[in-house]
């Protein structure tokens, strides 16, 4: 019983400090802020993290749960063509951006752009949990290239990487001029030059 009460804790600290972190970055977010959303005692938050840092580190474990979570369901549906899965996956993220009013972006990349230069922990997780999306996409493309939607010609881990890349730095633009248009340029992109079915 106590077992479930603690990780139950853990977890809704975990949740809100994700939250807020996401809206305001790691370094402008407290650890009495993260404990006062959450209506946790302070002394309680060192019971389930060594430290803040590595509290952000679980957070970076956490946001890369939630990608998969939210996009499960879609990665594993095989009765819907492989490349249709992208097309699906990518609409559904913009759809959450829309209910977001373009705000926040993806979790991982604007973590990655605060502390990729300041923390070795935190470079080295952020390339583990980036590498997990890129895994993702080329799993998919694979499948494509297996049932002839795309060239074999294709390097399936090259173009994962690309279109993450592509994708986060979409995401940057969609924050700044507050619309789709970056998205919607990227998946125009990638399925009309990168992903050009097999003729």
């Amino acid at each position: 019983m106590a077992s479930n009460v603690q990780e139950t804790t853990r977890d809704k600290i975990l949740r809100t400090g994700a939250e807020v972190i996401h809206l305001k970055g790691f370094n402008h977010t407290g650890l009495q802020e993260i404990l006062s959303v959450a209506k946790v005692p302070k002394g309680s938050f060192y019971n389930y993290f060594r430290s803040k840092e590595d509290f952000g580190l679980q957070v970076i474990d956490y946001f890369i749960g939630q990608f998969f979570h939210f996009s499960k369901d879609i990665l594993e549906d095989t009765s819907i063509p492989p490349l249709e899965r992208i097309r699906k996956m990518l609409d559904g993220f913009k759809d959450l951006f829309r209910s977001t009013e373009y705000t926040c972006g993806c979790p991982i990349g604007n973590l990655a752009q605060e502390m990729g230069d300041l923390s070795p922990a935190f470079r080295e997780r952020l390339e583990d949990a980036m590498n997990a999306m890129v895994d993702a996409y080329a799993g998919i493309l694979t499948e494509a290239q297996a049932v002839g939607e795309i060239s074999t010609n294709l390097d399936a881990k090259e173009t994962a990487h690309f279109i993450v890349s592509s994708w986060h730095g979409a995401l940057i633009r969609m924050k700044i001029v507050k619309g789709l248009e970056p998205l919607d340029i990227h998946s125009k992109f990638i399925f009309d030059h990168v992903l050009r079915p097999c003729i």
